[in-house]
């Protein structure tokens, strides 16, 4: 388990985190917990950023569920479900500005800048 997690994001559903030894994202989102590395969370962002509610809504709005918006997983039998409020909650976590994966500080020389002194 990592033990230099920063907190990047935080709403009442979830938290998203980061590693700074592994440089790995975690996302605790109600009872799931998902570990990403630095593309697979770029990629899952994108996923949910994408996501429109509106057409999975209407494509099983006469199925018997509460939860309707899919989120497919690597594995095949294996299909997350959400609703509208637990989307929106995910992407206000994963659009929040992610922080510089590496921390690198910069210094005088890295700034491109003429300094006149009058």
């Amino acid at each position: 388990m990592c033990n230099n997690v920063k907190s990047i994001s935080k709403t009442s559903q979830g938290e998203l985190s980061l590693c700074k030894n592994c440089k790995h994202f975690h996302l605790e989102f109600n009872n799931i917990y998902f570990e990403f590395t630095v593309n697979e969370f770029k990629q899952f962002k994108q996923y949910i950023l994408n996501l429109e509610p509106d057409f999975w809504e209407c494509k099983y709005a006469s199925a018997g569920i509460t939860k309707k918006i899919p989120i497919p997983t690597l594995q095949d039998n294996l299909v997350l479900m959400f609703n509208r409020q637990e989307v929106n909650q995910l992407k206000t976590l994963v659009k929040q500005p992610v922080i510089n994966v590496y921390d690198k500080l910069i210094t005088v020389d890295d700034v491109d800048y003429t300094l006149i002194l009058n």
